[in-house]
């Protein structure tokens, strides 16, 4: 059985799965650039109840298989039905923050993508890590090593520099759509700092004894996000292409991929999973450029060169001074978070 096979993986097959993995999220520009008439709420609502169709399916066989494989703890004997079937933590108040927190990055990344360039959108995503160690810094009181805080100004100054000689060009061309790109802007910026919380509040919650599965958390987010757009979702405009597309977004951009990180995450060492997690972004824009004919732009191309090289050169660095694994799922150049 597949999920029984994806509980012995190697490491070769664990890097391997990671890169189809960023391969798999990374198609949600493209594939929504080919949208006819969904409207931008409407994109949001179809995406995110595939997924939470999706996560239903494929999770109560996940978590049999883990059982079976003896990768995860058995059910307890009082557990309800969710928590038996799909893991939902009911009495977990930190389980429905992560919830909450997938919701705003899956509700926030589609947005962006309406207003604002394939490219835009992920290269200030891929400081999702950077967020990620403020946020720790400043709430659990992580220390940051020199390395990060280096990492952190170089990202920054790329983001600047890009977004800054955009909003330039854009300002003083009465053509330009400059609001797209202050709106994208800050839709974008709302997913890093969302996944940022939910990656400390989990890690929190894990330096106290609570074990929480990040995929469960992710149909939450999912359930959330949907029912929190349908309604202004209304009236449906979606065509019934559009809706397939959609359709695929949900399970092959986010339910698959969320699970198969969680699995990859086992095998592969967290400074592995954030290098190629970076593929996303790579990955992104080339089908962007070649299928959807956005040409990223002199700034974007320097600026998100500085982002991508600050956060390799930071998690080279960290590899090499870590030997032992991070106990969650670190956070993507989305974030690996899944959005």
């Amino acid at each position: 059985m597949p999920f029984k096979l994806l509980s012995r993986l190697n490491h070769t097959q664990a890097v391997f799965l990671m890169v189809a993995v960023t391969l798999m999220w990374s198609i949600a520009g493209v594939v929504s650039r080919q949208l006819e008439s969904a409207a931008r709420f409407e994109v949001t609502f179809w995406r995110s109840a595939f997924t939470a169709l999706s996560l239903l399916v494929i999770l109560p066989l996940w978590r049999a298989a883990d059982r079976t494989a003896g990768t995860t703890a058995p059910n307890r004997a009082s557990a309800g039905a969710l928590e038996r079937h799909w893991g939902v933590l009911a009495a977990s108040k930190a389980f429905w923050v992560s919830g909450l927190c997938w919701s705003a990055m899956f509700t926030a990344f589609m947005l962006a993508l309406t207003f604002t360039s394939v490219a835009n959108v992920l290269v200030i995503m891929a400081a999702g890590p950077l967020f990620t160690a403020l946020v720790a810094r400043v709430f659990i009181g992580q220390r940051l090593p020199l390395r990060t805080w280096a990492a952190i100004v170089a990202a920054g100054l790329g983001i600047v520099y890009m977004y800054g000689s955009q909003m330039w060009a854009a300002f003083t061309d009465p053509g330009a759509n400059a609001s797209g790109l202050v709106l994208g802007s800050l839709a974008s910026l709302c997913v890093p700092v969302a996944g940022a919380i939910n990656w400390t509040v989990v890690q929190r919650s894990q330096q106290h004894g609570e074990s929480i599965d990040l995929v469960p958390s992710v149909l939450v987010g999912a359930v959330i996000s949907a029912a929190a757009t349908l309604p202004l979702a209304l009236p449906f405009a979606a065509t019934a292409a559009d809706i397939a597309w959609l359709a695929l977004l949900g399970l092959v951009q986010l339910a698959i991929p969320c699970a198969l990180a969680v699995v990859c995450a086992r095998s592969l060492k967290a400074p592995e999973v954030s290098l190629l997690a970076l593929l996303e972004v790579i990955f992104g824009i080339v089908w962007a450029w070649l299928w959807a004919n956005e040409t990223p732009g002199r700034e974007v191309l320097l600026g998100g060169s500085v982002v991508i090289g600050a956060l390799l050169l930071s998690e080279v660095l960290a590899w090499r001074a870590r030997s032992t694994p991070s106990p969650i799922i670190p956070p993507d150049a989305s974030g690996a978070t899944p959005h």
